[in-house]
């Protein structure tokens, strides 16, 4: 369950419109909007504060550092498939042993399906991804330009990356600075195929 999740859960549990809740802490209802879809994940702390105030929760329940299991829609968490690695979860390689599963908020039931976890193995979407964090995967052809997504490259190559798309060009960008973007223009853009939107990260805190 992401951060923008959870504040449109204790929203509605409250029963409170978006012009409302945005009306009560001070924000525009379009940027309360982009909280709850995950456009804007990087909330200022404060606005943070007040919005769990308003929920009747804390700021730790909202951030995700501490779980409240009896607010959480039992009807809504569904066990999904963690893989070793992306091209596992998206069959690019022989071997897609599941090798656990972990219990994931889903609020369109009829969606569960389309969900799994992977391993992320290598650094080129560091920080915002790190080496050894799982990532939760909504499986879908095409996602808008801007969006993370999990891209194969000539069917075999399963990579995560932010996708910009130009008139007759797609560009796949790492966070990692050290990483130059791949470029594919013309025909060599039929080389790529989306195949899922990074719905929400998970890291280990050390």
């Amino acid at each position: 369950m992401t951060l923008g999740e959870r504040i449109k859960f204790f929203r509605e549990r409250k029963g409170l419109g978006q012009t409302e809740l945005a009306s009560l802490v001070n924000i525009s209802k379009q940027s309360l909007y982009k909280y709850e879809n995950n456009i804007i994940t990087n909330i200022p702390s404060d606005k943070i504060e007040m919005i769990a105030k308003k929920l009747d929760t804390t700021p730790a329940i909202l951030m995700g550092w501490e779980s409240n299991v009896s607010a959480l829609p039992n009807d809504k968490i569904f066990m999904r498939p963690l893989y070793n690695s992306v091209a596992a979860g998206i069959g690019a390689v022989a071997d897609n042993t599941i090798l656990t599963y972990i219990p994931t908020f889903i609020s369109n039931s009829m969606e569960k399906d389309m969900y799994i976890w992977v391993n992320v193995q290598g650094d080129s979407m560091s920080p915002l991804i790190d080496d050894g964090s799982k990532i939760l995967i909504k499986k879908q052809e095409s996602v808008d330009s801007g969006q993370i997504a999990v891209v194969l490259i000539d069917g075999e190559e399963a990579v995560v990356k932010k996708v910009e798309y130009g008139t007759d060009y797609v560009t796949l960008i790492s966070v990692n600075p050290y990483y130059p973007p791949r470029r594919f223009e013309g025909k060599e853009v039929l080389r790529l195929r989306v195949v899922g939107l990074v719905k929400e990260v998970s890291k280990d805190l050390q």
